[in-house]
């Protein structure tokens, strides 16, 4: 008996603890990596929590320039779908590789020298080559020959546009307007002005693609179907 029990209190022994099993297991570059950031910190006034706040504000930095940017709604020129005080984000990448908005995304677009010094939130209606009127005889709007029934957004009461326009949209632009078109400055405001009303394409920051703020009212921005059977406009590829 003594025998076994030294036997077993030698083989405990022999065997590493826990601790030593997994105390190495870093290679050579996590080691570098952890002294690099242990002299980081010790520069650093705070030391590893400063450190961690600045990365984040980096993280968060970067992320707003180049992925996704806030916006809050400040007019009612959206509703129903987007209400004063909504904050949405604003998916900055989905016009960067070649892509370009469609008829019916909802984008926001940075409105000097067309609209006004600041960045506006309409959805967009007409593509470089469409042929946009207002009205046809039931009172909705036509893309390129081709009657729109917005009635699933927009405000309720509200029909296509009391102003009566007929305009082709140059390439490269963009003809925007609010879905409560009684309550909404936009392209059928700016028609004299300098650019007809119309938004260049580079001036879009991105499209708004979720709601949110407040909590009970975040969903995801999907762009309406309405407009998928309007036909290209003539000489466009699509």
């Amino acid at each position: 008996m003594d025998t076994e029990a030294q036997q077993t209190e030698r083989d405990r022994s022999s065997r590493p603890s826990r601790t030593e099993e997994t105390s190495d297991t870093g290679g050579p570059e996590d080691r570098s990596r952890s002294a690099l950031v242990a002299r980081v910190a010790a520069w650093v006034p705070g030391g590893r929590i400063t450190l961690s706040v600045l990365v984040c504000l980096v993280f968060a930095l970067l992320l707003n320039t180049f992925v996704v940017q806030p916006f809050r709604i400040p007019s009612g020129s959206m509703e129903r779908e987007l209400r004063i005080g909504d904050r949405v984000l604003v998916n900055k990448l989905a016009y960067r590789f070649g892509a370009q908005p469609r008829r019916g995304d909802v984008v926001v677009f940075d409105g000097t020298g067309y609209f006004g010094n600041a960045d506006y939130v309409k959805r967009v209606v007409g593509v470089g080559g469409d042929h946009v009127v207002c009205c046809d005889k039931e009172g909705r709007l036509q893309v390129n020959g081709r009657s729109v029934d917005e009635s699933t957004f927009l405000y309720p009461g509200d029909g296509a546009s009391t102003v009566a326009f007929d305009v082709v949209v140059p390439d490269g632009t963009l003809f925007v307007l609010g879905d409560h078109r009684s309550a909404s400055s936009d392209s059928r405001d700016h028609l004299g002005s300098p650019g007809g009303g119309m938004i260049p394409v580079a001036g879009v920051i991105g499209r708004a693609d979720w709601i949110v703020w407040p909590a009970g009212h975040a969903t995801r921005l999907d762009r309406t179907g309405v407009y998928a059977r309007v036909p290209a406009a003539d000489g466009a590829h699509g």
